[in-house]
């Protein structure tokens, strides 16, 4: 699955990711993405915005699934 993100919205593509669990997605600005657990992967190019996002990305997801718990 691949998706392309034109803003960054942290809570958005963290439902996406763990939504669709593996995949590939795309942020506008940031840089592509792999997927895989439901959890965002470092990304290839290793720049600091994008270490930022995922990060902020699966700190996202962890929120998340200690709410629904």
């Amino acid at each position: 699955m691949f998706r392309i993100f034109n803003q960054y919205r942290p809570r958005q593509v963290a439902r996406y990711v763990k939504g669709f669990f593996r995949g590939r997605l795309y942020i506008d600005g940031v840089g592509a993405f792999e997927f895989d657990g439901g959890r965002l992967l470092p990304p290839t190019k290793k720049d600091k915005r994008a270490l930022t996002v995922m990060t902020e990305v699966n700190n996202e997801i962890r929120a998340m699934t200690a709410a629904a718990a």
